[in-house]
């Protein structure tokens, strides 16, 4: 009588695929800010008000101590600390209008 050879039948492997480098879910990037002081409420802008225009001072930064105009949109007082992307960019003058 012949023996036959057992063979052990191998299961699938399955495919491992490489792993992804996971990020955490709830990363946040921040851009870099200048924080700038309100000096003096100039008064309000917009066609309907919704903007006031703030004369602010720079605090840090390579502009440091530099005085803009700003459009401010929300509740604003003296003394409040606003965080500027820019600084390069200034609002225009509040003209009065001719009636």
């Amino acid at each position: 009588m012949a023996l036959k050879k057992m063979v052990a039948k191998e299961e699938p492997q399955e495919i491992q695929k490489p792993k992804q480098q996971e990020s955490p879910k709830a990363s946040v990037i921040f851009t870099t800010a200048v924080p700038a002081r309100v000096e003096e409420i100039v008064g309000r802008t917009g066609t309907r008000g919704e903007a006031i225009l703030v004369r602010c001072k720079i605090l840090e930064g390579r502009d440091a101590n530099k005085v803009l105009r700003r459009n401010v949109k929300g509740p604003v007082d003296t003394g409040d600390i606003l965080m500027l992307r820019e600084t390069e960019i200034e609002a225009r003058e509040l003209t009065e209008r001719r009636k």
